[in-house]
């Protein structure tokens, strides 16, 4: 997800990339378990990652580009250091803690992870896909939505970027769509952190704030 990297990539990929959006669908929580294959057709599922906050970011092509760019905010939001590491350093930066989380007891992370979106890519053409995507972004991984799950599954406004949020529980929590303002993505790392702190079993204050919502 090194900018650079993925600038050059959104255009042709329609690469669903970082971040956070302003109108939240939010029905009961629901256990969820995201299985794809990555550009190194690695196989990677939301599964493995319980323990963390997870943020799925997807959208059409003409949203990629301001998904990546709320996605590169947010990174580097909850892993600062990430801002002028290394590129192959930039996704594995150490998260910043929580306001009174008990000392020695690990925080969890935000694993902010983009999805290209390309159902229409026909099978024959895969591999293709991988090749051009480990090309554009050889670190990092970018997961492969060639099965269209996010869309039916999860909602999606093609041309705006639409994010997932998994909390620490692997359960969904809404999807927000949308553009956010400043004023916004204060409110979506308020929100995430809240769900962090739900790690702790008698913390659950986590909730999307109405203002977030259009």
């Amino acid at each position: 997800m090194k900018p650079a990297c993925l600038r050059r990539l959104v255009p042709s990929l329609a690469l669903c990339v970082a971040l956070l959006l302003p109108a939240v669908s939010r029905g009961q929580e629901r256990p969820v378990n995201v299985v794809m294959g990555d550009q190194f057709n690695n196989r990677v599922e939301t599964a493995q990652l319980v323990g963390d906050v997870v943020v799925l970011v997807y959208a059409g092509r003409h949203g990629a580009e301001a998904a990546m760019e709320l996605g590169r905010t947010l990174h580097t939001r909850f892993h600062p250091t990430a801002d002028g590491a290394d590129p192959k350093e930039w996704s594995t930066q150490p998260v910043v803690g929580v306001t009174g989380w008990p000392a020695g007891m690990p925080v969890p992370d935000v694993k902010v992870i983009p999805v290209a979106c390309v159902p229409e890519v026909p099978k024959a053409l895969h591999s293709m896909v991988r090749r051009r995507l480990k090309q554009e972004s050889p670190v990092v991984p970018v997961w492969l939505d060639f099965e269209d799950v996010m869309r039916p599954s999860f909602g999606m406004i093609p041309d705006e970027p639409n994010v997932l949020l998994i909390d620490t529980r692997g359960m969904a929590q809404g999807v927000i769509s949308g553009q956010l303002d400043q004023g916004k993505i204060e409110q979506v790392v308020a929100l995430i952190d809240d769900l962090r702190k739900r790690a702790i079993p008698e913390v659950r204050t986590a909730s999307f704030p109405a203002a977030v919502r259009q």
